[in-house]
């Protein structure tokens, strides 16, 4: 059943920046669409299936940002 999350990320500033996040989580097994907001920093995953919110986390650290409310 096809799932969407949301995430806030902090510290995008530019247009390079949505491209890396998105490239990075869009790289997640099972993800099949992926969204990034500029201004209000929302990202949305959506996928098959859940994904592991972990791994979501971490492809967006990959990219070089934070996920708002992660330590």
């Amino acid at each position: 059943m096809p799932t969407t999350a949301r995430y806030t990320v902090e510290g995008m500033t530019c247009g390079h920046c949505v491209t890396s996040v998105k490239e990075e989580v869009g790289e997640v097994p099972g993800v099949t669409a992926v969204e990034v907001d500029l201004a209000t920093g929302l990202l949305t995953v959506q996928s098959d299936s859940p994904v592991d919110q972990a791994k979501i986390v971490a492809a967006v650290e990959e990219a070089g940002y934070d996920v708002a409310g992660q330590p």
